[in-house]
């Protein structure tokens, strides 16, 4: 019995770290555009309703989550641009930033959408949806090629 409670607590420690990551998303593109100048980076914006965008969710579970988009992470700087229904989750300065973000990189309000810009903050491409097949394939394909 002794042996079987440390055993409990090394296997539920071990799925959280495996089920999370330690990416790091900005909020604010004038600070990615200065981090990806300095560090030669391009930037990959992410638009998401999270509270409201079952797509969105499903695509965060499926990639965002994961130890390959972890990895590939390293060689972006990240927004994440969220325009939430619920007042709580963001501060109402910080959705009127996501609000003119999303007038000027996604115009069509789109959700979910990757925006990709180069270092000096030129678009350079997108992709946006996702369906319940739940195959983030496109969107891994689309982070190696710009990485």
């Amino acid at each position: 019995m002794k042996f079987i409670v440390p055993f409990f607590f090394l296997v539920l420690f071990n799925i959280n770290t495996t089920t999370s990551n330690n990416v790091e998303w900005l909020t604010d593109i004038s600070e990615a555009k200065h981090i990806a100048k300095k560090e030669n980076k391009n930037i990959l914006m992410y638009f998401t309703g999270s509270d409201w965008c079952s797509p969105c969710k499903m695509l965060k579970e499926d990639l965002f989550d994961s130890d390959r988009f972890a990895k590939l992470s390293e060689n972006y700087v990240l927004v994440k641009v969220d325009i939430p229904r619920r007042i709580d989750i963001i501060t109402p300065e910080q959705l009127k930033k996501n609000r003119k973000m999303l007038g000027e990189y996604n115009e069509e309000k789109v959700f979910p959408k990757m925006v990709f810009l180069n270092h000096r903050g030129k678009k350079m491409d997108e992709v946006s949806g996702y369906n319940s097949l739940r195959d983030p394939s496109n969107y891994f394909e689309i982070i190696e090629k710009y990485k």
